[in-house]
């Protein structure tokens, strides 16, 4: 999915409001609490498209672990407004995850997948060196419901080579509650899929009125991205807080377990990000993760002078007007881009 905001030099990464600790995880017993993020609407693909709900980043919040974007859309009348069409686009430095609850899109890239998003399936797309890839939603979708996450990698792999990963995971019933782990472990729960850093990525829904405990790595920061119900986060070492729709309530490394209560009448559905701090800083701009304001200058004049060189070419590719045509990048800030992280 393409950043395509109407003032992309917002989406410098912010600095969090706690600096990163020395250690895996804080020394104090102090109860964790619930940083919650609100979002702001952003049009997809330009102002044509369907809008999302962005939380990551954010000038209060980078990351959490790895994961640098949340964008989180629907439920969508594709009818009403035209669906997903992101024509193809460039990425450097990361890593895409797309995960559904309604509809299809079908993707392209240039490492020649060629591949339609189901809802419970994961896709992962890893763009380290260079790729571009295309979204369009299928034409017997009638509701798009989602959300399109990013993870930064690595410095010492954010010059791999392009790759594509799916997994469709089991649902694990918890009682109250059902997890779908699509990175990482959780409920004894693992995904088969490999990642360039230690991560978690995984779909709950809990019945009405239902909690659930969970037993998490403590050396892990946490973020609770809901998509319906109203959930409070508790248990012990963690100060009880709510998290509304469309909200990211992230925690702090700490506590080893903790719990989501759903407190609406309908059942409460959310993703559980996590990963390890991430202990780099890092630019993005537009598509590209880097590490220095002059890598974004160079990504961004490989993609405008030869694309192919670097990002390669997505075959296939016809937009919902017919089009062909990749998107062109935007013009870059008249600032130097400073790294955070």
């Amino acid at each position: 999915m393409s950043n395509v905001e109407t003032a992309p030099d917002e989406m410098v990464c912010g600095e969090q409001d706690v600096a990163p600790t020395e250690s895996s995880a804080p020394a104090s017993r102090e109860p964790v609490a619930v940083e919650i993020l609100t979002p702001r609407e952003v049009p997809l693909g330009g102002p044509r498209a369907m809008t999302v709900r962005r939380t990551l980043p954010q000038r209060r919040r980078s990351l959490i672990g790895a994961w640098c974007f949340v964008d989180h859309y629907g439920p969508d009348d594709v009818g009403a407004t035209g669906g997903m069409d992101v024509a193809p686009h460039p990425h450097t430095g990361l890593a895409t995850v797309s995960w559904l609850f309604t509809g299809e899109v079908e993707h392209r890239d240039s490492h020649g997948v060629h591949a339609i998003v189901r809802p419970g399936e994961l896709n992962l797309m890893t763009g380290g060196h260079g790729v571009c890839h295309s979204e369009v939603s299928t034409p017997d979708t009638t509701t798009l419901h989602g959300a399109q996450l990013w993870l930064a990698l690595p410095d010492a792999h954010r010059d791999t080579p392009r790759s594509f990963a799916h997994h469709a995971p089991e649902p694990i019933d918890l009682g109250g509650a059902v997890v779908r782990v699509f990175l990482g472990e959780l409920a004894g729960a693992a995904s088969p899929v490999p990642t360039f850093s230690p991560l978690l990525g995984a779909e709950l829904v809990l019945a009405p009125r239902a909690t659930v405990t969970l037993d998490v790595e403590p050396t892990f920061e946490h973020g609770i991205l809901l998509d319906t119900g109203a959930v409070r986060v508790g248990g012990t070492g963690v100060t009880p807080s709510e998290v509304a729709a469309a909200e990211l309530g992230c925690l702090a490394p700490g506590p080893s377990r903790f719990e989501l209560t759903n407190e609406a009448d309908i059942p409460a559905r959310l993703l559980l990000l996590g990963g390890a701090p991430f202990g780099e800083q890092i630019v993005m701009w537009w598509n590209f993760v880097a590490r220095t304001h002059d890598e974004i200058v160079a990504f961004r004049a490989d993609w405008e002078d030869d694309p192919e060189g670097r990002f390669g070419h997505v075959t296939g590719y016809v937009g919902r007007d017919g089009g062909t045509a990749r998107l062109h990048a935007p013009t870059l800030p008249n600032a130097i881009i400073k790294p955070r992280g």
